[in-house]
C-alpha cells in the first residue's frame, strides 16, 4: 500500500488586482499618519539624493575646469550634509514605516486567527492545519509591501525618476529620447516576466501550504510513521512536494534571471550610447564635461527606480496573492455570526430534545434519521450500537458542531437554532476518546476549561478524578510540561486529566465519549466515583462499548444505521431481550473469556 499522495493540484485561480487593491487602500487610509510621516522622510532623501549627481557638473566644469579651487570645499560639504541628510531620514523611514508595516501584519494575523477560530468544525475537517498556519503566518506577510516600505519606495522612485528625466532633458533631449527608447524595451521585457511570474508565485503559496500540512502530519504522526515502517513512504511523499516546490522555485529563478541578462544588456547599450552620443556632444560643445558627468549619474536615477519598482511590483503581487487568500477565509461564514440576533441564555437547566432530526454529511446518505428523544434535566442518557450507527454524529448535534437538515434540537424547550453559540457552550463539558492536550503544564491543561481559576480549585478537580495518583509521582508535579497533543502522558493519564479539565468547568450538559476508554480496571473502578460526582444534577450524554459502565444511565438509546431501535433502562432493554440483549451477551462472554484464559482469547483474536 503506497503512502497517500498530497492533493491533486487545483486549478489555477487568477488573483482579484480590483478587490486587492480596494483592501490595499483600506489599510494604507488606517496606517495615514504613520505613511503620511513616511513621505515627508521619503521626499526629503529623494532630495538630498539629487545634490551628488548636480555637484559633479560643478566639480567638471568649475573646480577643474576653471580652476575655481575656492568651491571645493563648500562642494564637499553639501555632499556631505546631503550624506547626513539622506542617512537620518533613511534610518526614520525605515523605523517608522517598518514598524508600521509590522504591526499592521500582526493585526492582520490577529484578525485572521480570530475569523478562522470562529469558523465551523466542517470547515477544519475539510482544511489541513498547514494551509490554515500558512495563510495567518506567511499570507499576512506580504502586506508589509502595502503599508511597509514598499508603496513608499515606489512613490518615492517615481518622483525620483520623474525629476532625473526631466533634468536629462535639459541636458540633452536626443539623446535623452534614444536612452528612454531602450529603457522601453527594459520596461516592457519587465511587464512580460512579470505577468508571466505572478501566478507562479500564487502557486508557491498553495504548494508550501501543501507540504507543510503533510509534513506536520507526518511529524505530529511519528509514532504510526515508525510502527508501521512507513518512514520511506513519507520521504517519498515529502520529496515529491519538496520537487514541486523547488521546480516553482526554478521557473521563478529562470525569469528573474533573464530580466537581470536583459537589464545587462539595456545598461550596457545605454553606456555605448554615452560614450557616442555623449562623446560627439561634447566635440561639438553641445555639452560640457561636466554636464556628461551629471548626464551619467541622472540616468542612473532614471534606471534604478525602474528597475526598484519592477521588484516591488512582484512584491505587490505575492502580496495581491496573499490577501486572495485571506479574503476567501474572511468570507466564509462563521458558526456565530448571526449570534447578536439570537436569544440569549441567562440560565440554562439542561433539558435536551430531539424532535425528528435527520442529519447527513453528504446529499442523499443520511447518518441520523427522524431520530426524536428527550434527556430531563440532571439524567444521564447512554448511547450504544454498532460502529457507524450515528453515537458519535448525534454528540456532534449537541455540541452544535453541525445543524440537523430537518427537525429541531431544543434546549430547555428552546430551539438550539436560535441561541447564541457561546453562551451554549459555555455550559458544556466535553471528555473525548481522543482528549487532546497542550503542549503546557498539567496545570495549564486542567484550567484551561476555566480561565482565571484558583490554583486551589484546579487541584481540588484534580483529585476528584484522580490526577494526584501520577502526577506526584513526576518531579516537577502539576508543572510538569506534556508535550504536544499529550505525548509525555499514557493514554490513561491523559483521560484523567481531561476528567479534571471537565469536573472543573462545572458544565451543566456533559458529554463522555468513552470516557474510561483509555483506563485499565483499577484505574477505572477509582475514577468511577468521581464521574458519578461529577454527573449528578447534570444532563449527560454517555458513549460507551462497555455496556457495563453506563447500567445506571437513567435512559439508554439503542442506534443503528441512525435510527433508535430501541429505548428504556439497562434492565428494561435486557427484558426485551432485542439488540441491547445481543450487545450485552456478546460483550459479557467476551470479558468471561479474557478472565477465564486471556493467552487464548488473545490469540483467538489475532
Amino acid at each position: 500500500m503506497t503512502a497517500p499522495m498530497p492533493p491533486a493540484k487545483a486549478k489555477k485561480k487568477s488573483t482579484d488586482y480590483k478587490q486587492g487593491w480596494a483592501e490595499a487602500k483600506v489599510l494604507m487610509w488606517r496606517h495615514r499618519r504613520t505613511l503620511a510621516i513616511g513621505f515627508v522622510l521619503m521626499i526629503l532623501s529623494r532630495a538630498a539624493g539629487f545634490v551628488g549627481p548636480t555637484s559633479t557638473k560643478w566639480l567638471m566644469d568649475e573646480v577643474v575646469g576653471k580652476k575655481r579651487f575656492d568651491l571645493l570645499l563648500p562642494l564637499a560639504l553639501a555632499v556631505g550634509a546631503a550624506s547626513l541628510v539622506q542617512a537620518a531620514t533613511s534610518f526614520g523611514l525605515s523605523q517608522v514605516i517598518s514598524v508600521a508595516g509590522q504591526r499592521a501584519i500582526t493585526e492582520l494575523r490577529r484578525k485572521v486567527h480570530a475569523r478562522l477560530m470562529r469558523l465551523p468544525v466542517s470547515f477544519f475537517d475539510n482544511t489541513q492545519s498547514g494551509v490554515l498556519i500558512s495563510r495567518v503566518m506567511n499570507d499576512a506577510e506580504g502586506i508589509r509591501n502595502l503599508i511597509g516600505t514598499g508603496i513608499v519606495q515606489m512613490i518615492g522612485g517615481l518622483l525620483t525618476a520623474i525629476v532625473a528625466l526631466a533634468g536629462l532633458f535639459w541636458l540633452n533631449w536626443q539623446m535623452t529620447v534614444a536612452t528612454l527608447g531602450l529603457l522601453s524595451i527594459f520596461g516592457a521585457g519587465m511587464a512580460y516576466a512579470f505577468k508571466t511570474l505572478r501566478p507562479i508565485f500564487r502557486e508557491r503559496g498553495a504548494i508550501t501550504a501543501e507540504v507543510s500540512g503533510r509534513l506536520g502530519q507526518a511529524l505530529g504522526g511519528a509514532r504510526v510513521v515508525k510502527i508501521y515502517t512507513a518512514e520511506k513512504r513519507e520521504e517519498k511523499v515529502f520529496t515529491v512536494g519538496a520537487n514541486r516546490l523547488f521546480r516553482n522555485i526554478a521557473s521563478t529563478i529562470t525569469g528573474t534571471s533573464a530580466i537581470g541578462a536583459l537589464s545587462t544588456v539595456i545598461i550596457g547599450a545605454i553606456y555605448v550610447l554615452l560614450i557616442v552620443f555623449g562623446g560627439r556632444a561634447i566635440i561639438a560643445q553641445q555639452m560640457t564635461i561636466g554636464d556628461l558627468f551629471m548626464y551619467v549619474f541622472f540616468v542612473a536615477l532614471v534606471a534604478f527606480p525602474v528597475v526598484q519598482m519592477a521588484s516591488i511590483g512582484t512584491q505587490f503581487t505575492e502580496a495581491f496573492a496573499g490577501l486572495d487568500r485571506i479574503r476567501e477565509i474572511m468570507q466564509t461564514p462563521t458558526e456565530d455570526e448571526d449570534d447578536a440576533l439570537h436569544d440569549r441564555i441567562p440560565a440554562l437547566n439542561g433539558e435536551i430534545a430531539f424532535d425528528d432530526v435527520t442529519f447527513e454529511y453528504r446529499e442523499g446518505v443520511p447518518v441520523l434519521k427522524h431520530v426524536t428523544f428527550t434527556a430531563p434535566a440532571g439524567t444521564t442518557t447512554a448511547l450504544v450500537g454498532s460502529s457507524g450507527s450515528g453515537k458519535s454524529t448525534l454528540i456532534s448535534l449537541i455540541m452544535a458542531f453541525a445543524r440537523p437538515q430537518s427537525g429541531r434540537i431544543l434546549v430547555d424547550g428552546r430551539d438550539l437554532a436560535g441561541l447564541r453559540l457561546r453562551d451554549y457552550r459555555a455550559n458544556l463539558g466535553v471528555v473525548m476518546q481522543d482528549n487532546f492536550l497542550f503542549d503546557g503544564t498539567v496545570l495549564d491543561n486542567i484550567a484551561f476549561s476555566k480561565p482565571g481559576a484558583t490554583k486551589d480549585e484546579v487541584l481540588a478537580a484534580a483529585r476528584v478524578a484522580h490526577c494526584d495518583d501520577f502526577v506526584q509521582q513526576f518531579p516537577d508535579g502539576y508543572e510538569t510540561i506534556v508535550g504536544e497533543r499529550g505525548v509525555k502522558l499514557s493514554g490513561g493519564q491523559r483521560q484523567r486529566v481531561a476528567i479534571a479539565r471537565a469536573i472543573l468547568s462545572n458544565p451543566r450538559v456533559l458529554i463522555l465519549d468513552e470516557a474510561t476508554s483509555s483506563l485499565d480496571s483499577e484505574s477505572e473502578q477509582q475514577i468511577k466515583e468521581g464521574l458519578r460526582t461529577l454527573r449528578s444534577g447534570r444532563t449527560t450524554f454517555v458513549i460507551a462499548h462497555r455496556l457495563s459502565t453506563i447500567q445506571s444511565a437513567n435512559q439508554i438509546l439503542v442506534l443503528e444505521h441512525g435510527e433508535i431501535v430501541e429505548r428504556g433502562t439497562h434492565h428494561e432493554l435486557l427484558r426485551l431481550n432485542g439488540r441491547y440483549k445481543q450487545l450485552y451477551d456478546t460483550q459479557y462472554q467476551m470479558e468471561l473469556d479474557q478472565f477465564i484464559n486471556p493467552g487464548e482469547e488473545i490469540a483467538r483474536q489475532t
